[in-house]
């Protein structure tokens, strides 16, 4: 192996290194804040459940309350550690490139957390309201089946759908750092991209149908920011494209 290939690999285990560090960091401070975060996750439920709802959450197990406390702690960790662990990789990466490329790499990373901040305040304002509404429609009460049918829902399972829509909304809206990054590299084109657009709207609906609760509502809510985002790669990949042919046409002159 040689030396240059030791030194990228032990600047490597030193960036991981330091997100582990801050990642752990973070993670026994988000556990002091537990409760709160989770009090703060479970009120769109509450909301739909009404404040005159005797219903509540439950754990099973002797040991799920504290280790539901654990798992929430380390992804509200990674949650607000990504920009962190987007800089370390940043720094990683930056060294190897010329100056014009940094310029055009740097604002990706700078979007990439925002996106995902947009994806996941989309889950919590829009996808959770709307689902729990659907999903307690199915109660019943004791006139309807003769006893009453009622969500008591477990904790764990909870937060994990909760985790799941999350970070799935979050990499979704990665869309168009991912489409503009390939403009860029010249292996897609705007033009490209317009043209297989209706494929895009059905290929929206069906991964909203994979990554959202099986209701139609939230599909929806999924598809239409997929299909905005779309659009918004196709705008900023023809931008990205008509600079680049207007420095060509000026470094001829």
């Amino acid at each position: 192996m040689t030396p240059e290939a030791l030194t990228h690999i032990s600047e490597l285990r030193r960036r991981l290194m330091i997100c582990a560090g801050f990642i752990l960091v973070l993670m026994i401070g988000s556990y002091q804040f537990s409760d709160h975060i989770l009090s703060f996750l479970i009120q769109p439920l509450a909301d739909v459940m009404g404040t005159e709802s005797t219903q509540r959450l439950i754990f099973t197990d002797l040991t799920e309350a504290f280790l539901t406390n654990i798992k929430l702690a380390f992804f509200t960790s990674l949650f607000i550690g990504l920009p962190i662990i987007l800089m370390q990789v940043w720094l990683f990466v930056a060294p190897g490139l010329y100056d014009q490329e940094k310029g055009a790499f740097m604002p990706f990373f700078a979007a990439t957390p925002v996106l995902f901040v947009a994806g996941a305040a989309c889950v919590y304002y829009f996808i959770m309201p709307a689902a729990w509404a659907f999903f307690l429609g199915f109660q019943t009460g004791a006139d309807d089946t003769t006893l009453p049918i009622q969500l008591e829902a477990k904790i764990e399972d909870y937060l994990s759908l909760i985790i799941t829509l999350i970070f799935a909304f979050g990499i979704c809206f990665q869309l168009p750092v991912l489409l503009t990054l390939l403009g860029r590299a010249g292996l897609i084109t705007a033009d490209q991209l317009a043209s297989k657009r209706k494929y895009m709207v059905i290929g929206a609906f069906v991964v909203g149908a994979f990554l959202t609760p099986p209701d139609v509502v939230s599909q929806i809510l999924l598809a239409l920011p997929i299909a905005v985002l779309y659009e918004v790669s196709i705008i900023l990949i023809r931008i990205t494209a008509r600079k680049r042919g207007s420095k060509l046409t000026e470094e001829d002159q």
